[in-house]
């Protein structure tokens, strides 16, 4: 079996493969998500390095936040790690947040 048949049988077997289907989901560049429309070009860029700046020092500091969900919930705890879209925070409870599930978060003290 040479190497251009293997990768025609390669395309097949995941040109078989069930397509999420959903509000987000791109074909031609796979699943990406979009939060807003600011999130595009160089502004979205300084937005997403400022995110990580702020979720980081927070990680460091071990700072107890809280986290105001879209429909008013609210997770208390400190963020133990993050990725593209989620936040893992350690609270009375492991809770994992989706991003896009965030209204805003502070720190504790603060008024929110």
């Amino acid at each position: 079996m040479g190497i251009s048949s293997l990768a025609a049988s390669r395309d097949e077997s995941t040109s078989r493969l069930p397509r999420p289907q959903g509000r987000n989901w791109r074909s031609q560049s796979g699943l990406q998500m979009q939060h807003s429309p600011a999130q595009n070009g160089a502004a979205g860029i300084e937005h997403r390095h400022a995110e990580l700046f702020y979720l980081q020092k927070q990680i460091y500091a071990q700072t107890p936040m809280v986290i105001v969900l879209q429909d008013g919930e609210r997770v208390e705890g400190c963020i133990e790690w993050y990725d593209r879209h989620t936040l893992k925070v350690r609270g009375k409870v492991k809770t994992l947040v989706y991003k896009s599930a965030i209204k805003y978060m502070f720190k504790v003290g603060d008024n929110g």
